[in-house]
């Protein structure tokens, strides 16, 4: 990773070794908010990466009309059902279990799968301002939280950003805004709303406001429906056992990558897909 700024001789953090006695409460309890019907994969995705990134506990919290279906996916992460809506996304009245579970978790993952709704910009809002755990906000997490942009500035707690070209465009206001301009914007956009933010694409950008890192790992054979939420899952589980937000950020970004640049090797850029990237993110955190 080429780093830019204050930052430009600093070694990517590492996970510390685990001790003989660690149990699984050493390693943090990731909670993944979002996947509606149609979109379940999403948040499955996320759920797995977060298991195979070395979280401790893993729950992913979904609408109860596909809870089941996200069960299905993984036996190894814990399934939680939660009010949804006509269209089986989640609902405002998931609200109190919501809380609830955040006062369990280290970290929560909102967006994968989430999809969109006036109750879904006003949930994502009420997450923002209300939950103090740290929150990487993804997808459909995004795209609500453009409605209310100011109210990153009011944040219970630490929040990093994931988003993709568009995402970051109709978040500063300019969906159309060249690639250029948006990697131009990412670094004052972060310092000005107190977020770490990871600008995805060729090249990813990380940034907290004060450092600049550009990602060097990572291939066209990504650029594939699903991708985004495994690092998504990825970054969870670094904050969950300990690393802080920029830290997380650039090591997840990192390993994302090259579990795509391993996954490359065998399957090639026209063959991989999303589900593939956790297979290799064993070999990915080995050879970093």
């Amino acid at each position: 990773m080429t780093e830019k700024g204050t930052t430009s001789n600093d070694a990517l953090t590492q996970l510390s070794p685990r001790p003989a006695n660690a149990h699984k409460g050493d390693f943090g309890r990731v909670l993944i908010v979002g996947g509606s019907c149609g979109m379940t994969g999403a948040a499955a995705l996320a759920g797995i990466a977060a298991l195979r990134s070395g979280a401790g506990l893993v729950q992913v919290a979904v609408p109860k009309a596909c809870w089941q279906v996200v069960a299905a996916s993984e036996p190894s992460y814990m399934t939680v059902p939660l009010p949804g809506d006509s269209e089986g996304r989640l609902a405002l009245d998931a609200r109190p279990r919501i809380k609830q579970l955040s006062q369990q978790a280290n970290v929560i993952a909102c967006g994968p799968g989430l999809g969109q709704s006036d109750e879904l910009v006003e949930l994502v809002r009420w997450m923002n301002i209300t939950i103090a755990c740290p929150i990487v906000f993804d997808a459909d997490a995004l795209n609500s939280l453009a409605h209310h942009v100011p109210s990153l500035r009011n944040a219970a707690g630490p929040r990093i950003l994931t988003p993709h070209p568009g995402e970051f465009g109709r978040l500063i206001g300019d969906p159309s805004a060249p690639i250029a301009t948006l990697r131009d914007s990412v670094q004052s956009f972060a310092e000005r709303h107190q977020a770490v933010v990871i600008l995805k694409g060729h090249r990813s950008l990380i940034t907290d406001g004060r450092r600049l890192a550009e990602n060097e790992t990572g291939n066209p054979g990504m650029a594939t429906g699903g991708a985004g939420d495994v690092l998504t899952g990825i970054v969870a589980a670094l904050v969950g056992q300990g690393l802080t937000c920029w830290e997380a950020a650039r090591l997840g970004t990192h390993i994302h990558g090259r579990a795509g640049d391993l996954a490359l090797d065998v399957l090639g850029e026209t063959s991989l897909i999303a589900s593939d990237l956790p297979r290799y993110l064993a070999a990915a955190f080995s050879t970093t």
